[in-house]
């Protein structure tokens, strides 16, 4: 995937943050398709009868956890480096920021597995 296609990606995200629901659930919902198992979706149930909403990502991209936090109704992302499981640092980033680290992940990614490129294709196309 090119890295003006994921350019795009990222802005079409940063689109939908107008509704930050909205955006956490599509973000969630595309790196589950583009990387399982590299991603962790945490969903929960806001009252009795209310649909579960994401409230975490966390992916994990090598040595580097990035996560997405949703709380009282604000993002909050950041961006750790790892060694051997442990978290070694740990920095909070813009959202900006850290769609762009996560764009540059997402390309490293598509470096090593051709099901991640096309699963990154594919979300070019939707």
């Amino acid at each position: 995937m090119a890295s003006d296609e994921l350019d795009l990606l990222a802005a079409s995200l940063r689109a939908d943050a107008s509704d930050v629901h909205a955006f956490v659930e599509g973000l969630a919902v595309k790196l589950e398709d583009a990387v399982p198992g590299r991603v962790h979706v945490y969903r929960w149930r806001g009252g009795f009868r209310k649909p579960k909403q994401v409230q975490r990502i966390v992916l994990d991209a090598g040595d580097r956890r990035l996560e997405l936090r949703l709380a009282a109704g604000a993002i909050e992302t950041s961006c750790s480096r790892m060694s051997g499981g442990i978290v070694l640092r740990r920095e909070s980033l813009d959202v900006d920021a850290w769609l762009a680290a996560l764009g540059e992940a997402l390309r490293d990614e598509a470096k090593r597995s051709d099901a991640t490129r096309a699963a990154l294709e594919r979300l070019m196309i939707s």
